[in-house]
């Protein structure tokens, strides 16, 4: 698979994915992976972000509304097109561009932090793409990234459950086998089947890594890391929304913060 072809596949996602996003139903992304990401971002206030691979702009505009200046670059043209539009109606002076992460636009420490939001494991090259991430920062910039939990998100899994059909543990398997843009098939299981029998399911392509490949990958490239998280729902959370007990089972996402020297 090449990045012509990762780029067409996004495309093809990006209004089905833009709709149902934005009627809520992301709800791993807006209950669990994104309030714990901008908890671990901190004070950002005043200073200029990039967001790398920015998708229609909701982590983007969650970012500015904390104050930050952002550029967000993406590189899947649809995607860009619908987060300007959303950026028209409710102008938060972000600026978006088509490019791709792992040739960033941009001059040489141009950014005081950037943030990758479960974009990296979607690219052919993530090494290429830290190395830009590094290159276009600040010295003492920060890199903050999510992606799906390597350790769980292997490329062989399935579900355990009890004898009252509820999710218990999860077999994984294959973790060592690297994938090289396999596609994966699925939806946002919250629609309900009215809505998402009107849209294909999103066509993923996946990059598969170990946990160490990652973390070695942003030491090579320079950076030295600060914290990690792997965020489930708290108590509130799944009083109102009980489907999300399931990331309290094992860890879907991994956030790393690392720093520039």
């Amino acid at each position: 698979m090449n990045e012509h072809e990762v780029k067409k596949l996004w495309d093809e996602n990006a209004k089905a994915w833009t709709i149902l996003a934005r009627k809520g139903y992301d709800f791993y992304r807006d209950y669990v992976n994104t309030p714990a990401f901008l908890r671990i971002l901190g004070n950002i206030r005043g200073i200029k972000g990039l967001d790398i691979g920015c998708g229609e702009g909701h982590n983007t505009r969650k970012i500015s509304e904390k104050g930050a200046v952002m550029t967000g670059i993406d590189i899947s043209e649809k995607f860009i097109k619908y987060a300007q539009q959303k950026e028209n109606k409710h102008p938060l002076h972000i600026k978006y561009i088509l490019a791709s992460g792992v040739n960033l636009p941009f001059a040489d420490e141009t950014f005081d932090f950037c943030v990758a939001i479960m974009s990296l494991m979607d690219m052919m090259n993530h090494e290429e793409g830290i190395s830009e991430a590094h290159r276009v920062l600040k010295k003492k910039g920060i890199f903050q990234l999510s992606i799906t939990h390597p350790c769980f998100q292997t490329p062989k899994w399935q579900w355990l459950y009890n004898e009252k059909q509820e999710k218990m543990a999860l077999a994984c398997g294959d973790y060592f086998k690297k994938l090289n843009g396999k596609i994966d098939e699925w939806i946002f299981g919250s629609a309900p089947q009215d809505l998402r029998a009107r849209f294909n399911k999103f066509k993923i392509p996946c990059f598969t890594r170990t946990l160490s490949s990652w973390l070695n990958t942003l030491i090579k490239r320079g950076f030295t890391l600060e914290q990690f998280d792997e965020p489930y729902a708290d108590e509130e959370t799944l009083k109102k929304f009980p489907k999300l007990a399931d990331t309290k089972i094992i860890a879907y996402f991994l956030i790393v913060r690392c720093r520039k020297g």
